[in-house]
């Protein structure tokens, strides 16, 4: 081992898990301990130090299909064009097994899925958050998930979302910011020097008193990537409990973000194109504040 090294970095190399976050859960739950004793996540090795890894059996996690009524924007052989709705999560993830996107998805296209990412994920190629509303794309078999894949990875899909942020945007411009995992909330992203590259533009659609109506286009697709960027030029998402302080949420219950638009090359080649209308909660809050500025 190497002498001053993290503990959380030595336990992902030597365990073989698949991220440093996975080895800070093992850490966490107690399955390792340095000279019999538990440690912290960021506990300095020292020479002659003796770690015990005890990696438990993995839970063999039933994911079932659930009949959750489905917004199909289009749908082929190969892919599924989908209008999520806001509050869905898109797959399971830990302690959220139930009425997901994929539970809906296992329901609608049975055994008609991909299988490249595993059983909690089947089809699923790129996901937008929990409370963000609009268009995505899933795959339904192996060779569609690979085309559309390597398009997200070339940053070739075109993603177009709208957005209701905080304060009066003066002009157009773009935000080119890596992101990298909040260093002290795992559960947020942050602007970071050191993170993956992640650029935003985005335009003025209207002005409304203190808040602006904007277009957001995407040239990468971080994990809350307009989110955090809006954020990081003082005009927060309106709703957005994460990265907004303001408690103007308009009964919003999560941020006024929708994406509206997703375009792609299908895997025999064509080009395809779909837009969606705002939903309901984002007309109604372009209502009220419009209503104000009277």
């Amino acid at each position: 081992m190497s002498s001053g090294g993290r503990l959380d970095v030595y336990v992902q190399q030597q365990a073989g898990v698949v991220s440093r976050n996975n080895a800070q859960k093992l850490i966490e739950a107690g399955n390792v301990t340095v000279n019999g004793k538990t440690q912290k996540t960021n506990y300095r090795l020292r020479d002659g130090d003796k770690v015990e890894i005890d990696i438990p059996e993995p839970k063999n996690l039933e994911i079932l299909p659930q009949d959750i009524p489905l917004e199909i924007v289009y749908e082929d052989s190969d892919v599924i064009v989908i209008n999520k709705p806001k509050g869905m999560v898109v797959h399971p993830a830990a302690g959220h097994y139930e009425k997901t996107l994929v539970n809906a998805l296992m329901h609608h296209a049975k055994d008609s899925l991909s299988g490249i990412n595993g059983v909690m994920r089947p089809g699923i190629v790129h996901r937008i958050d929990k409370d963000t509303s609009g268009l995505l794309v899933v795959a339904k078999n192996d060779n569609s998930h690979n085309a559309l894949a390597e398009q997200f990875a070339s940053h070739s899909i075109k993603r177009e979302y709208i957005a209701i942020v905080h304060g009066r945007v003066k002009q157009n411009g773009t935000i080119d910011i890596p992101i990298a995992r909040h260093k002290n909330d795992r559960k947020k992203m942050a602007p970071d020097k050191n993170g993956r590259r992640a650029v935003t533009h985005y335009e003025i659609i209207e002005s409304m008193g203190n808040f602006t109506l904007i277009k957001c286009r995407l040239e990468t697709g971080r994990t809350h990537q307009i989110r955090v960027h809006m954020a990081y030029i003082n005009h927060p998402v309106l709703g957005d409990a994460v990265y907004c302080n303001s408690r103007q949420f308009f009964g919003l219950g999560g941020q006024a973000l929708h994406a509206r638009m997703l375009g792609f090359i299908h895997p025999n080649g064509e080009y395809m194109e779909f837009v969606t209308d705002l939903p309901q909660y984002f007309d109604e809050a372009l209502t009220k504040l419009r209503k104000n500025l009277k």
